[in-house]
């Protein structure tokens, strides 16, 4: 790294942590839940209440905050894409993808994203792959193939589930590109809060004209009721905002390295929750997965000071 190079063009902003730490946790417990939630409401019946709740949750958040809701002139077009992509290609991938693969090695396949956001952000956004982002990008893969190479059998029984979720991987990669290629003039909130919106317009006609389903979440027992709350307050309100605040802040290939913890905690999530068992490759991968992010966190204070 040159002298002019700042020391955080190719690591993780030290003022994102936080968010992160909250991300994962949130978003990766969020996968047994999806699959509880799943086996009593129609998919996209549940993702319209996600996304239109979510977005209402985010604009009131924006405007708690004083922040700008409206969209600058001239930004609605990019707007729409990176909705199409962000929102409404990964949602109903993925969302058809996760009942028919366990919740863990369908958060490994949604969350090979990474691999197609770096080649992408390369060839789209100039940005360079330093050595340190592609041994980040070895490790964390080396480790999600480590988790679903035991699954190899039980994927082959299901080709379109595995499909749909590299489909939805590609998806929210393009779209993330596209937010950093574009860097529309909104704050996080307000961007976040715009895409749920427009994102879930083609989703909630599919829901109505395609999908058979009731939309009273508070028809279902007691647990995915639970999981619909989750997912409205915690996976969408918060964690989508933390999400879009990370992708502006960070590069590219950075902040989407720091989500490979993700699957991790979808993985052993799925352990507790839906009762499987772990096995060495589950304890290989995770060690895999934090060498991976190590090399995109900001070193601590005292390693710094000896690299000087």
């Amino acid at each position: 790294m040159s002298a002019s190079t700042p020391a955080t063009a190719h690591t993780f902003p030290r003022e994102a942590v936080w968010l992160l730490t909250a991300l994962t946790l949130g978003w990766g417990f969020n996968w047994p839940v999806m699959k509880i939630v799943l086996t009593e409401m129609a998919p996209l019946h549940f993702r319209t209440w996600c996304l239109f709740f979510g977005a209402a949750g985010v604009f009131l958040i924006a405007r708690a905050n004083r922040l700008p809701i409206g969209v600058p002139e001239g930004a609605w077009g990019k707007l729409v894409v990176i909705s199409l992509f962000n929102m409404t290609g990964w949602n109903i991938l993925a969302i058809y993808g996760i009942p028919l693969l366990e919740s863990g090695r369908a958060a490994i396949l949604g969350y090979t994203m990474p691999v197609w956001s770096v080649v992408l952000g390369t060839m789209f956004l100039g940005e360079r792959f330093t050595a340190r982002r592609a041994l980040g990008v070895a490790l964390g893969m080396a480790g999600m193939a480590l988790l679903f190479g035991g699954e190899v059998a039980a994927l082959g029984r299901s080709p379109l589930g595995a499909t749909l979720m590299v489909a939805a991987a590609i998806s929210w990669a393009i779209g993330t590109v596209l937010m950093k290629r574009w860097k529309l003039a909104m704050p996080a909130s307000t961007l976040t809060a715009w895409q749920m919106l427009i994102g879930g317009v083609p989703i909630v006609l599919l829901a109505l004209f395609v999908e058979k389903g009731s939309f009273r979440f508070w028809e279902l027992s007691l647990w995915p009721a639970l999981g619909v709350v989750y997912n409205l307050t915690v996976a969408f309100v918060f964690a989508q905002w933390a999400w879009i605040k990370i992708a502006l802040l960070a590069p590219i290939g950075v902040s989407t390295l720091s989500t490979l913890m993700i699957p991790v905690v979808g993985v052993f999530s799925g352990m507790l929750v839906l009762g499987e068992r772990p096995h060495w490759t589950d304890f290989a991968a995770l060690a895999l997965v934090v060498a991976s992010l190590a090399t995109v966190m900001p070193l601590p204070a005292f390693l710094q000071r000896t690299r000087r």
